[in-house]
């Protein structure tokens, strides 16, 4: 075959034509899923989403400070008065690989920009341990294939793309490559270099978990692939002691960091690998002592006794709480139909469930070559000669991709995983499919073989080409496409304005050291890193209790509200309001259409998280505020507009009151002045509130408070 030719003999190794292939493929993954993460640097270049902010800022302490301050830093500009303690509450693993990886990469660039690119070349490697996984799997042909769909994956590319200095690209590539240790280290003839790898994957697991909390999913398939085991695989003395080094090492590391101590290791979690590890070990025992006909019926009654005392454990310790269960969020994931009364965990986006439509989105064709892999391989196995993949590989393959879309349905967050599923069951049955159309021959009719072939082929490829080409501005590819959110606030514009750096600057240069800051929790971030000021709430939500007071304060009256700022110590407050204006006036002044994404958008949530009455403050669309909202609630009179009529977009009917399917109309309307004698003064507004006709606008409102108002009751 022509792939077979030798290009170069170098010792026992010989360069062959499908090396380079590979090594082609693999380089052109690497690119394309480069080039797709990268187009939000259109808009510009700068961090994207509100937690890259603490990480950066949290890398930078460490490698400004070195390790030892680092583990000791207890952050006081997070959560005023109390403050943070870092290395217990955060991601500290992807703070460290960053450090060390700019130290030795790092160059003169400045370690900002660093950042920005860190998690696009992060994501663009994974494509190639994804490569190496499957090939583990199923071969290099589908190892190839993974490769290229993990480089298009939208799932994937939305939570690393440039910017996004977060917690799953680097929780991600080490979770798959601690797999990819897993298997090649079970699979691996020599004793020393599957010692070697085992170690390497026990590693790397707690690792990605510290990374990312959201990283415990791969130990639920591969616990659930440790109890196949013994029913699978006939070398027990090798397994008996594989498995334990795996999970032994996985434990012991995550020890040495305390947030994986905590969540991992003497949680659900850790344990559910070490029952697994000790029923494989047991198992084999149990096998071993039985008589050949009996081995596989005695491993499945123990199976049976295990799952069954696992159960009532599970149920027991709902109640009891003996081992400490999981935040909800991943109690959900396990179980997606969880409901919760949290207004906090339902009023985070990413936590939303996924929809049908959403599915299709981010899933498309490989919907149907995954359903397509899961009949070939099964197929091929019953056919004795046609086997390529190992039994173990086959239930691997199969647990980690049903649990990965299961698993997927509970956050949209989540998605990643059934991507992963996807692509790997893809991934297969395309390998299968190939080497299929590839063997079979038509006897006597070459010609007419040739072309049967290559329509199946060309088939196969317009089929991938279609999700990253249509529709035009909805695909794969253009899907990823938008404005740091730092550049347009997060709003619904895919706009790129300075309105927030200007802001985060005028507070660096303009108020006093000490300051702090009260906003919705969502800004706490930005103004903790770029305003370098203290704040009383972030994106770590630590205290519940705390981001509930804010919606309260929010939502009450002007004096009480007043209070409130003054008992949390608050120096200044931050609204942020996104809209656009007209490009009618109504005379000399603008008008405004206000539901663009910012606090005016989300105060319906601030009301839920406060436990105030909707009805009060919200029309029956459950959107536009009441004269109640806009007269007595102090996030009504922070918003420099108010309302001025009503109208029916679809028709242009107005109405000077409110009417069900009608859409406020704004203008201009400062209530606290900077020199007036009220509770707050208004003393910055970003440059986008005097925007042009047309045009959206990104306004950030700084209030400063009075701590010399006077209340009237």
């Amino acid at each position: 075959m022509i792939l077979n030719i030798t290009l170069l003999s170098l010792g026992k190794f010989n360069l062959k034509l499908h090396h380079l292939l590979i090594v082609g493929i693999l380089s052109l993954s690497f690119v394309v899923s480069f080039l797709v993460r990268s187009q939000a640097a259109d808009y510009g270049f700068e961090l994207n989403e509100f937690d890259p902010f603490f990480n950066y800022r949290a890398t930078q302490y460490l490698v400004d400070n070195g390790v030892n301050a680092y583990f000791q830093w207890h952050d006081n500009l997070s959560w005023y008065p109390t403050g943070r303690d870092v290395a217990g509450s955060s991601q500290v693993i992807l703070h460290m690989t960053t450090a060390i990886t700019y130290w030795i990469f790092g160059g003169g660039m400045n370690l900002y920009d660093f950042t920005i690119l860190f998690p696009v070349i992060l994501g663009s490697l994974t494509s190639i341990v994804i490569f190496a996984l499957v090939r583990v799997i199923g071969g290099t042909t589908a190892g190839l294939f993974s490769a290229v769909f993990s480089s298009v994956s939208l799932p994937l590319i939305l939570r690393g793309t440039i910017g996004w200095f977060k917690s799953e690209p680097l929780g991600l590539f080490f979770g798959l490559l601690a797999t990819y240790f897993l298997l090649s280290g079970i699979n691996s003839k020599n004793k020393k270099i599957a010692i070697a790898k085992l170690i390497a994957g026990g590693i790397f697991l707690s690792l990605s978990i510290s990374a990312w909390g959201g990283c415990q999913f791969f130990i639920i398939p591969i616990g659930a692939f440790f109890l196949t085991l013994p029913f699978v695989r006939s070398d027990h003395k090798f397994i008996i002691w594989a498995i334990p080094i795996f999970t032994v090492t996985a434990i012991l590391t995550g020890l040495n960091f305390e947030r994986v101590a905590s969540n991992f290791v003497f949680g659900m979690g850790g344990i559910s690998l070490i029952t697994s590890t000790i029923f494989v070990i047991s198992c084999i025992f149990i096998q071993s002592k039985s008589n050949e006909n009996k081995k596989t019926r005695n491993g499945l009654l123990f199976l049976t006794f295990i799952l069954i005392i696992g159960t009532c454990f599970l149920i027991i310790n709902a109640d009891t709480h003996f081992l400490p269960l999981p935040s909800y969020r991943y109690l959900n994931a396990i179980n997606p139909f969880l409901t919760t009364s949290n207004p906090l965990v339902d009023s985070v986006a990413e936590h939303a469930s996924t929809t049908v439509q959403q599915s299709f989105m981010f899933h498309s064709i490989l919907m149907i070559f995954a359903g397509l892999g899961i009949w070939l391989i099964i197929k091929n196995h019953q056919i004795k000669n046609s086997r390529f993949i190992k039994n173990d590989m086959i239930l691997f393959s199969l647990i980690f991709g049903l649990i990965g879309i299961y698993i997927s349905s509970a956050f949209v967050r989540l998605e990643v995983f059934a991507s992963l599923s996807l692509i790997i069951l893809s991934s297969l049955g395309l390998s299968v499919l190939v080497k299929e159309i590839l063997k079979n021959k038509i006897e006597g009719k070459k010609f007419k073989n040739l072309i049967i072939k290559f329509s199946f082929l060309a088939g196969i490829i317009i089929l991938l080409i279609i999700p990253i080409s249509y529709p035009t501005n909805g695909n794969w590819v253009t899907a990823s496409k938008a404005p740091p959110t730092i550049l347009n606030g997060g709003s619904a514009y895919p706009v790129s304005t300075n309105d927030w750096l200007e802001s985060m600057e005028w507070i660096k240069n303009n108020t006093p050291k000490d300051a702090v800051f009260a906003s919705w929790w969502d800004y706490g971030y930005w103004i903790s890193t770029l305003g370098e000021r203290a704040t009383i709430a972030d994106n770590a939500t630590i205290s519940t209790l705390v981001i509930e007071n804010l919606a309260k304060m929010l939502m009450s009256s002007p004096e009480e509200g007043w209070q409130m700022l003054k008992d949390m110590q608050a120096d200044y407050v931050v609204v942020f309001v996104s809209g656009q204006r007209l490009s009618v006036d109504n005379g000399d002044q603008a008008l405004y259409l206000l539901q663009g994404g910012g606090d005016e958008s989300k105060k319906q949530w601030f009301m839920r998280i406060g436990g105030v009455p909707l009805e009060k403050y919200l029309q029956s669309d459950g959107i536009s505020g009441t004269d109640y909202f806009w007269n007595n609630a102090l996030l009504g009179k922070m918003f420099p507009f108010t309302p001025i009529a009503y109208v029916n977009l679809q028709n242009n009917q107005q109405s000077a009151t409110y009417q069900p399917g009608f859409t406020p109309i704004y203008v201009k309307d400062i209530k606290y002045p900077s020199d007036g004698n009220g509770p707050l003064r208004l003393v910055h507004t970003s440059p986008s509130f005097n925007v042009e006709k047309g045009q959206p606008m990104i306004g950030v409102f700084i209030y400063e408070v009075n701590k010399n108002f006077i209340p009237t009751k």
